[in-house]
């Protein structure tokens, strides 16, 4: 047994295709190691800037000997069909076997060296390396056929024990030596084998975890940081992005102008987050600093102060262009820029950005008016709504569309428009996803419900509805926005009803991740009716909370009971229809006397028909009959008062009141009686037990 050792190395591969990288790699290699006949054991894959790496533990040093039956042509087939079969497979005629009028032919392969195999395999695998993006490069890129590569290919390590991996990959031979840090080490490194492979590469200051990478990135931001009594803005995307830029990570502290806190926070951030790949710092009150971490792929001489001073000029440039587009921005009232946006197409069926504005404006107002969104001032929800898309023409949300909306904010706050408008402009986007901020701020509310529902009102009449994993305008997204908004800020609204099973749906995925069951949000959907989602969820919570009782799957076991029986029965009217119909067997002896010839037998029968056996007349009620009328006569007004009260944890009990009525019912009374009346009442008294349960839910969707 022997370990594998493979890495690519090439120029800087970018930091946010490192990981999938190496997840397909592993993949690739793994298929063909199985499609080789090779056990797959545990194996390791690493990224780094410069590098993908993977070792496979374990491989045997040959694979195991194969055969393989293949079968041929009939034995009463013509001789030149068996003659070609023999030519195909290299056998003669007595090494053939014949199997139910068939030949078969046995091939038998032996095992060959492991090395041997992946010599043939790795060039495939990387030939067809799924890159996003790829290049080819040097004089062999004039062929479409050439060699393609995310950069450059410049070497590759492979290694199956202490033994070379021979291949040749477009003129790039495998060996085993590689090269450490560009500059503090950018001789060759010889690997040994799979064991000294990351201890010899972190001699040569080349990290080859990228988890271990982002723990120091992380950390040393953190520590940098605190140095100067500051904390890091969290950011995990930016510790994976640097950890990506760099081999040998080293976090460094710098400093800048103070002046420039002028600017909103948010610009700052982005700034220094998308182009410079800076972690922001705030002080103990939470207020952005006029600091930043930036992440050196060397350790400097000088500690890194040249490394902190040319980051903080480069960031000086930036942060003065965003000062710029700020100040030339705040020149301009958002109403002048607000009436640019009749020149943007929303969409060729629904008009321009400004069309948009104008159904969000009245949608706002009347979702105010009517005390959907109680508490604000229908007005400032018609102002915010027609300048909530103004800053889509300024220059800095050109700069960096990120902030749209959030610029608007900062915008109607400087220009003195009401702090309700300037809230509602900056936050109407949001909630943006699952973990974003809710709205609570009743102008905001409506000015997000507006523009939410009315996105999804005209994409739906026009047909523009997400189809599979397309979703072009991002309308589940709305839906969900919706939902919370709705949901957390305890608003009543009707959905409309073409959009309902869609946000049933949504709900199921959002409701979901908060631990609460979909088929429980089915039951109440089912019943049909319910257009609340607030209310809609309250009877979900109390549900749930129930179903997970022992009563409540008592009960849930006695209505299944009783709608099987109905099912069957094919009850609902009340009325017992055909015998036939209802599934009992007619077998032309229904009258005990019809058939009977012997006259003893005749005269005995005669007898106990005059004198038949005591039973219960057919207006009479046995007990456990009594019993379940008179819990469904208290049960059934106390459960629709309760609903009609939204109370719907005091529907719940009770209707748990039925649960032990139902079980002695099933326990003593016989449903499908011989007497038609008898019958037809018992199945009443199941369909009364249906009805009640079903004023709460129908149970029949809940699973269990």
């Amino acid at each position: 047994m022997a370990d594998f050792l493979l890495e690519l190395l090439s120029e800087e591969i970018p930091a946010r295709m490192q990981a999938k990288a190496a997840k397909d790699l592993a993949f690739l290699v793994g298929e063909a190691l199985i499609h080789a006949g090779l056990p797959l054991g545990e194996s390791e894959a690493y990224a780094t800037p410069r590098r993908l790496a993977l070792i496979v533990r374990g491989l045997p040093l040959q694979t195991d000997p194969v055969s393989d039956e293949i079968k041929g042509p009939r034995t009463s087939a013509p001789a030149q069909a068996l003659e070609g079969f023999l030519r195909k497979t290299g056998l003669s005629r007595e090494q053939l076997s014949e199997r139910d009028g068939v030949w078969f032919a046995t091939i038998s392969k032996p095992g060959r060296d492991t090395a041997e195999v992946l010599a043939e395999a790795i060039p495939g695998v990387i030939r067809a390396f799924p890159w996003p993006k790829s290049m080819r490069w040097g004089v062999a890129s004039a062929s479409t056929a050439s060699l393609r590569w995310v950069r450059p290919l410049k070497g590759i390590v492979a290694l199956l024990g202490e033994e070379i991996v021979g291949f040749d990959v477009e003129g790039v031979a495998s060996g085993a030596a590689t090269v450490g840090h560009r500059f503090h080490h950018p001789g060759a490194v010889t690997i040994g084998s799979a064991d000294d492979y990351a201890a010899k590469l972190r001699a040569c200051h080349v990290i080859l975890d990228p988890a271990e990478r982002q723990a120091i990135v992380r950390d040393g931001a953190a520590a940098a940081a605190a140095s100067a009594g500051l904390s890091v803005v969290p950011d995990e995307g930016l510790v994976a992005e640097n950890a990506g830029l760099t081999e040998w990570p080293v976090p460094l502290l710098g400093r800048f102008d103070p002046a420039f806190l002028d600017v909103p926070r948010e610009v700052i951030q982005l700034t220094m987050r998308t182009n410079q790949k800076y972690f922001a710092c705030v002080d103990s009150a939470g207020a952005l600093a006029p600091a930043f971490v930036c992440t050196a792929n060397i350790e400097a001489a000088d500690g890194g102060a040249a490394i902190v001073a040319g980051n903080g000029k480069v960031l000086a440039a930036r942060l003065s262009d965003a000062r710029f587009f700020w100040e030339q921005d705040l020149k301009v009232p958002l109403e002048t820029q607000a009436a640019k946006l009749g020149q943007i197409v929303f969409h060729e069926k629904l008009g321009t950005v400004a069309d948009k504005v104008e159904r969000m404006a009245k949608l706002a107002r009347w979702l105010v008016e009517t005390g959907v969104v109680p508490g604000a001032d229908p007005d400032h929800a018609e102002q915010a709504a027609r300048l909530a898309k103004a800053d889509l023409v300024t220059g800095m949300v050109g700069e960096f569309p990120e902030l749209q909306g959030v610029m608007g904010g900062y915008y109607a706050k400087a220009q003195g428009l009401p702090v309700e408008v300037a809230e509602a402009i900056g936050d109407h986007y949001k909630p943006v996803g699952q973990g974003d901020e809710v709205p609570t701020a009743p102008v905001t509310v409506a000015v997000s419900l507006a523009d939410k529902l009315d996105s999804l009102q005209q994409f739906f009449a026009i047909g523009e509805t997400p189809t599979g994993s397309k979703d072009p305008f991002a309308l589940r997204r709305s839906a969900l926005g919706i939902i919370r908004l709705l949901v957390e800020n305890g608003l009543r609204f009707r959905v409309p009803g073409e959009l309902l099973a869609f946000f049933a749906d949504r709900l199921k995925v959002q409701q979901r991740e908060a631990g609460v069951r979909h088929d429980l949000i089915d039951a109440v959907f089912a019943l049909g009716g319910e257009d609340d989602l607030v209310r809609l969820l309250a009877r979900v919570t109390a549900l749930q909370a129930f179903v997970e009782t022992g009563e409540g799957r008592d009960l849930l076991s006695g209505y299944k009971r009783a709608a099987n029986i109905l099912k069957r029965e094919k009850w609902e009217s009340g009325i017992l229809s055909d015998p036939a119909e209802q599934g009992i067997a007619q077998t032309g002896e229904e009258d005990p006397l019809s058939e009977v010839e012997d006259e003893g037998v005749a005269a005995a029968v005669a007898a106990l028909s005059a004198n038949p056996a005591p039973t219960p007349d057919s207006g009479d009620l046995l007990p456990a009959e009594q019993a379940l009328v008179a819990a469904l006569d208290a049960a059934e007004p106390r459960a629709a008062d309760a609903v009609a009260r939204e109370d719907f944890a005091e529907a719940m009990r009770a209707l748990a009141t039925l649960r032990g009525p139902i079980d002695a019912f099933f326990e003593s009374v016989t449903v499908n009686d011989s007497d038609p009346a008898l019958r037809a009442r018992r199945l009443d008294l199941l369909a009364r037990i249906r009805r009640a349960v079903h004023n709460v839910a129908d149970f029949g969707k809940i699973e269990g």
